[in-house]
């Protein structure tokens, strides 16, 4: 499991909560919720940061709230995963045997459905 990202200035361990973009054709800065991933042209900053943040004279400062609703999983992916692993959990019809797989580190395959793949740890 990876680690939390941590706020991009310089001497900050705090962790990040928002990332920092800038729109150099519009002298604008666009201070965002934290991206999903790490992106090289952009900062992630946390709470005493972004707070804090100016821009450069002339330059405009977006800050786009995060939006509540999308703060977790929705009733629909929980949903959506729940049959996912229904679904792999089926067992295979009598007389198919389940397609070979590759070893992964801490089991066998002993199934596959789609993308999903059933482990068991030896």
């Amino acid at each position: 499991m990876s680690t939390a990202r941590r706020c991009s200035r310089t001497a900050c361990g705090r962790p990040a909560v928002a990332t920092l973009t800038y729109v150099y054709a519009d002298s604008t800065a666009v201070l965002g919720p934290l991206a999903l991933q790490a992106e090289p042209h952009a900062y992630d900053l946390c709470d005493f940061h972004s707070e804090r943040l100016s821009a450069p004279r002339g330059w405009d400062v977006l800050r786009l709230a995060p939006d509540p609703s999308l703060a977790g999983p929705t009733t629909d992916d929980l949903l959506a995963l729940a049959d996912a692993v229904r679904e792999v959990a089926r067992p295979e019809p009598t007389g198919t045997r389940p397609p070979a797989g590759l070893a992964a580190e801490t089991g066998r395959e002993t199934a596959r459905r789609g993308h999903l793949r059933m482990l068991t740890t030896d």
